[in-house]
């Protein structure tokens, strides 16, 4: 018996992702090896049980079924709702041009074979643009799916749009499921195509995870994601779904000096702040000692916050043993005066985190760059850690370039830097050279608050400290799960409220989110 759809959640991967072109690769493959129209009716099935288990109490259901096949699974779960009692009307979308012979003649042998089966038993359908939709406790996605390439125009971009009203209207709104992916979203970016798309509340991936469902505007268009495999052989992976990496319990007879040490540099005058939060940060994360070296001459080299820090003046000056002795933050606050540090620090930390100034004085310094280049081949290991604006500076792009196609961006920055980058956003991406990308499937908008990046590159390091000889990219994405799974299960989070980074910090080191 194939087992039911599986829900996709932060805490039961790690999760095999397959673009566009890996998936249709499976899906030839499946439909070469089935007999005619077996692959849509077990993927309608899926999709009624599905919507039967999400929604028990719905009596009515609007089908939005596009010319394809992504339409047929549609049509096929519409028989089957309708066998089950429920109220099934079907709007028929036509995206392509001609008479409805013309239109026939395009469609798949399997969606036209669904559509006379849905009619033979009774399905209600008409074909859009229709007066009005009967009002519907849930509505089903299956306009556009995964061929989809450009923006939806015409017929399909008003159906998209009415189908978002109709769900929307109300008190409490209809849930939308969609199949596959929401129509409008690009399947391996998850970028927008063009002005409408669908927004869903649960999206049932068939076949395979596609990667734009959790990355860039993925994860407020898909909802609530489930995965039926429909008991077919994936391939390999394009990219990864990141998973929990909890940390281990420590060993009694260990000491503070069996944890590493981490210092941060940064904080220039007037952001002195983002250098002491890192420091917090390392501390919470379980670094035996946490130095903060402020670059501000006159700031206080007490946190009376957390006393435990411990302030350092000029720590990049000291001799090359102690800087490589040590896994350093470097950027937080830094301003233009950071350039004067990295030179040193480039050269002889083991272990560096390079985080806003510090990312941006490498991107207007071209032997800054060599040098960051360099550490890889010389054993040293480096986390870049960008927003989007920021990794566009050190790509000689924009950050609309890098929003567009996140996971081509993170692995062009790896590759560019020959470091592990975590590229930060909805849906970061964790990428290094000659690596798998991976997309982390934690945090909400609760953390875009001061402070919460430098908290990110503290936590990294604090992390790292502990674990020397971890891949850098491995604690890299340690640390985002981390970072975002404290912001998902933080009360205030929940309920809308922002995240401050002290918070954030101490939500992470109660270990709130295991």
């Amino acid at each position: 018996m194939r087992l039911p759809p599986t829900r996709i959640t932060a805490t039961n991967g790690p999760w095999p992702l397959h673009d566009a072109a890996a998936s249709r690769q499976a899906e030839q493959a499946a439909l070469a090896a089935a007999a005619p129209g077996a692959l849509m009716e077990a993927a309608g099935l899926a999709l009624a049980r599905l919507t039967l288990a999400l929604a028990p109490h719905a009596e009515r259901v609007c089908v939005w079924a596009g010319p394809g096949n992504n339409g047929g699974d549609g049509l096929v779960a519409a028989r089957h709702l309708l066998a089950s009692g429920r109220a099934v009307q079907v709007v028929l979308v036509a995206e392509a041009a001609g008479g409805r012979a013309e239109q026939a003649a395009r469609r798949p042998a399997d969606a036209l074979a669904a559509q006379s089966r849905a009619a033979a038993a009774g399905v209600l359908m008409a074909a859009w643009p229709i007066g009005s939709t009967a009002a519907a406790d849930l509505h089903i996605d299956a306009l556009l799916g995964l061929g989809a390439s450009r923006a939806p125009h015409g017929a399909m971009a008003q159906a998209i749009q009415s189908m978002n009203a109709a769900a929307a209207a109300g008190r409490a709104g209809a849930p939308v499921l969609a199949v596959d992916l929401p129509s409008g979203l690009h399947p391996d970016t998850g970028a927008l195509l063009g002005e409408q798309a669908a927004r869903a509340s649960a999206t049932l991936a068939l076949l395979t995870l596609k990667p734009g469902l959790h990355t860039a505007q993925g994860r407020d268009h898909a909802g609530e994601v489930w995965l039926d495999g429909l008991s077919v052989p994936a391939g390999a992976p394009t990219a990864w779904l990141a998973g929990p990496a909890l940390p281990a319990l420590r060993p009694h007879s260990r000491h503070k000096g069996s944890h590493g040490d981490v210092v941060v540099v940064g904080g220039a005058p007037g952001m002195t702040g983002a250098a002491w939060l890192a420091a917090r940060a390392a501390l919470g994360a379980g670094a035996g000692r946490v130095y903060c070296s402020p670059l501000d001459a006159e700031a206080s080299l007490l946190d009376p916050l957390q006393p435990a820090l411990m302030g350092r003046r000029a720590w990049w000056t000291l001799a090359p043993p102690v800087l490589a002795g040590a896994t350093v933050v470097c950027g937080c606050g830094g301003g233009a005066d950071i350039a004067a540090t990295l030179p040193a620090l480039l050269t002889q930390v083991p272990r560096l985190v390079l985080d806003a100034d510090a990312l941006n004085a490498i991107a207007a310094d071209a032997s800054l760059l060599a040098r960051v280049r360099q550490r890889a081949a010389r054993g040293l290991a480096t986390v870049l850690t960008p927003h989007p604006l920021e990794a566009a500076r050190l790509l000689q792009t924009t950050a609309a370039v890098v929003q567009s196609n996140r996971l081509a961006a993170a692995q062009a920055l790896a590759a560019h830097c020959q470091a592990a980058v975590a590229l930060k956003g909805s849906g970061t991406i964790i990428a290094a050279p000659d690596a798998l990308p991976r997309i982390n499937s934690t945090g909400n908008a609760a953390l875009a608050t001061a402070g919460t990046g430098d908290v990110l590159a503290g936590w990294t390091a604090g992390l790292w400290a502990q674990a020397p000889q971890a891949a850098a990219a491995d604690i890299a994405a340690q640390a985002v799960w981390q970072h975002g799974r404290a912001a998902d299960t933080d009360p205030g989070a929940a309920r809308g409220a922002p995240l401050t980074a002290s918070a954030l910090v101490e939500a992470l080191a109660r270990r709130q989110f295991d």
